[in-house]
């Protein structure tokens, strides 16, 4: 007798894979109590995207999970970190990617900081840096709309100070050389030039300078993976236009990731 089931939708397999025992047990260690809210969004974010859809959905969840576990929403409106789509060789890979706020909020958890910030620097407000001290000037006043660099500041609990300033040329600079998107129309770099840029000196002035967590260097080294392996560089930061598309990647080599805990529990459908 024939088959008559139906074939499972993609969002109908999403559920499938997140009532999985140890899927669910996963989710519940991470967040507790705010477990069945997280997973709402990944349905919605997953059921609202088509691009996403073309991704195996135990695929997805392995990206959930990291976000989970590091206790960041995946709205995309928020700007903490997102599942991005891309294709690889063809082949659609959900990919999480972290937010330059989802490494604000992360130094902030730690309580080690009093002030952290970044922002766009403006013609005639960059002054000059002092080349024994460090410190950057940026107490001039704005002449045009022009954006000449970006800077992120921090001010530690201890009194510590340390403000990074990255001119516009050398973000471009770092962009072509660990992007392998840089100058696609389809690129965060294309779509979102400024909130990747903040992103680039945050995390600069952080694995530098600021307090290493485990949480912080777990989150650090996961990211800038995602800049080095050719198959997962692309996006970053997209914020509103994060899951608006799949983005093709071709790359030459392909590096197999290693087996992690996500991957042995969640089934890949």
């Amino acid at each position: 007798m024939a088959d008559e089931r139906k074939q499972l939708t993609p969002i109908d397999s999403l559920k499938q894979v997140l009532s999985t025992p140890s899927v669910r047990e996963q989710f519940d260690n991470a967040l507790k109590d705010n477990s069945a809210l997280f997973t709402a969004s990944l349905i919605d974010l997953y059921n609202g995207d088509k691009y996403l859809q073309e991704c195996k959905p135990g695929q997805v969840v392995i990206e959930a999970l990291k976000a989970a576990t590091l206790k960041l929403p995946i709205n995309k409106a928020l700007g903490f970190a997102y599942i991005v789509p891309f294709k690889n060789k063809g082949v659609p890979t959900p990919t999480f990617i972290l937010g330059y706020k989802g490494y604000i909020q992360l130094a902030m958890r730690t309580g080690f900081y009093k002030f952290l910030n970044a922002d766009v620097v403006y013609e005639g407000e960059y002054k000059g840096k002092n080349k024994l001290t460090g410190e950057i000037d940026l107490s001039g006043a704005a002449t045009s709309e022009k954006v000449v660099g970006y800077f992120a500041h921090m001010q530690m609990l201890n009194g510590f100070t340390k403000t990074v300033f990255w001119e516009h040329g050398k973000i471009i600079a770092h962009a072509k050389k660990y992007s392998k998107s840089y100058g696609n129309s389809s690129s965060a770099w294309s779509t979102n030039f400024d909130e990747m840029a903040l992103k680039t000196v945050v995390r600069n002035l952080l694995s530098k300078y600021g307090y290493l967590s485990v949480e912080m260097m777990n989150a650090i080294s996961e990211d800038i993976s995602a800049d080095e392996r050719n198959e997962r560089e692309v996006s970053s930061e997209i914020k509103m236009n994060a899951n608006e598309q799949t983005i093709d990647i071709e790359s030459e080599t392909v590096v197999d990731e290693p087996e992690t805990e996500h991957s042995k529990a969640v089934p890949d459908f």
